[in-house]
């Protein structure tokens, strides 16, 4: 048995952790510079207002106390995220996360008696430990255990294990809902008289393959009770580690357009070293406004000198390339870094046959020095300790967040206080 543990409108749910006022209003969490709704509330999935509206076509009905918005507070999701795994952890024998705010788990033997019962034990202590309401499913296999999910969330109990003939359910539920499925393929299935969950799992596997390939019928096959899903391994190094962002208001400086890369360097290098991991070079890139919407990219391959992890040889790397990506009078809207060829410290390396450093000179080490760093902004805060070319006054190209809550536990100077 597979079970699923899913935060209930998970980022809401954490801004109303240390923000009781929230609790029972309308409230929607906003995207990158305040642009849209990415998560709401029950009460305000209520009003009809539908995933994705602009925040500027809402704003009078904030204005008027009806709504109520928040930033994006990627520190506290990210943090209270990690509490949820931990419990997850120690009450389960196996835990898979899928993303920030769902986990498959791997129920103990003990559970086997009364899955709702433990569900409810552990829907609970997730609740009196982090705040956070989830609803959990359980079922044979991880497609089941998706649908078992969202109607736990329905149940008063917030937990549902999928029956063993699961066909009553399965036959009210549109096949292009079923997990991995997507509306793409809608007009096929159609097409096939392929319309709910149960005509999917009953199709013959030749018309499954003619509509969706292997991977559809990888998800018919779940449907019918057999795992197919290989756990994937979310610890496992990256095959390229990047950051990027829109800004929040136009750069038409060469030196805003440093200090963003500068900046966005910082961050992808900091994750290159969590994964104990080197890169050989990168690409830089800016994105420009353009009329009707999207914009051109410019781009730069910046290769180092040797496979590094520290900041400060990069930013060296990357500093006389900036001019290249530079028109004046040009309005841009966006930059990004992306690291390429990574590798481990102790990797075996081609040298270069024209170099003339000694072999163990010429071996690349990871930076002592931005270990410190690392650890410093991990004790004390994000940006505690930075490089200078990523700017020390106001910086109009950082992401707008004017409704940004406070980051509760993760920055001493943020911490609640009790009067």
């Amino acid at each position: 048995m597979i079970g699923l543990v899913d935060g209930n409108n998970f980022f809401v749910s954490c801004e109303r952790v240390f923000n009781r006022r929230l609790v029972g209003r309308p409230v929607a969490v906003l995207s990158n510079n305040d642009g849209c709704c990415v998560s709401r509330s029950n009460e305000f999935k209520a009003l009809g207002i539908p995933m994705g509206t602009p925040y500027f076509k809402l704003k009078s009905r904030e204005a008027s106390g009806e709504l109520s918005f928040c930033s994006s507070n990627y520190e506290l999701y990210g943090d209270l995220s990690r509490r949820i795994v931990s419990i997850l952890r120690d009450e389960a024998v196996d835990v898979e996360q899928y993303s920030i705010d769902e986990a498959f788990i791997v129920p103990p033997t003990t559970a086997a008696t009364d899955y709702l019962a433990y569900g409810r034990r552990l829907r609970a202590k997730i609740l009196r430990w982090v705040g956070i309401p989830c609803g959990v499913g359980f079922a044979p296999t991880k497609t089941l255990a998706k649908i078992a999910n969202h109607l736990g969330k329905k149940q008063p109990s917030g937990v549902f294990k999928m029956p063993d003939d699961p066909t009553e359910i399965l036959s009210s539920l549109p096949a292009d809902e079923v997990w991995g499925v997507g509306r793409r393929l809608a007009p096929k299935l159609r097409a096939e008289r392929i319309f709910t969950a149960s005509d999917l799992r009953d199709a013959p596997d030749d018309v499954i393959r003619s509509v969706g390939g292997v991977v559809l019928l990888k998800t018919a096959m779940e449907l019918r009770g057999t795992p197919c899903h290989e756990e994937r391994d979310y610890d496992a190094d990256p095959d390229s580690v990047s950051c990027s962002r829109s800004f929040g208001d136009p750069v038409t400086t060469k030196e805003g357009l440093a200090e963003s890369i500068a900046a966005y360097t910082a961050q992808a290098a900091a994750k290159l070293r969590r994964h104990s991991l080197l890169a050989a070079g990168c690409n830089i890139y800016a994105q420009v406004f353009a009329s009707g919407g999207g914009g051109d990219f410019l781009g730069r391959t910046v290769v180092f000198p040797s496979p590094t992890d520290a900041t400060n040889v990069m930013l060296r790397a990357i500093s006389d390339e900036i001019g290249a990506l530079y028109v004046e009078g040009v309005r841009y809207r966006k930059t990004g870094i992306v690291f390429f060829g990574l590798e481990k410290p102790d990797a075996p390396r081609q040298m270069d046959l024209f170099d003339t450093a000694e072999p163990s000179a010429a071996k690349p080490r990871v930076s002592s020095l931005y270990k410190a760093v690392d650890a410093l902004n991990a004790k004390f805060g994000s940006g505690t300790v930075f490089s200078a070319a990523q700017g020390i006054g106001r910086r109009s190209w950082q992401m707008k967040r004017e409704k940004l809550s406070m980051r509760s536990t993760t920055r001493w100077n943020e911490l609640m206080t009790v009067r």
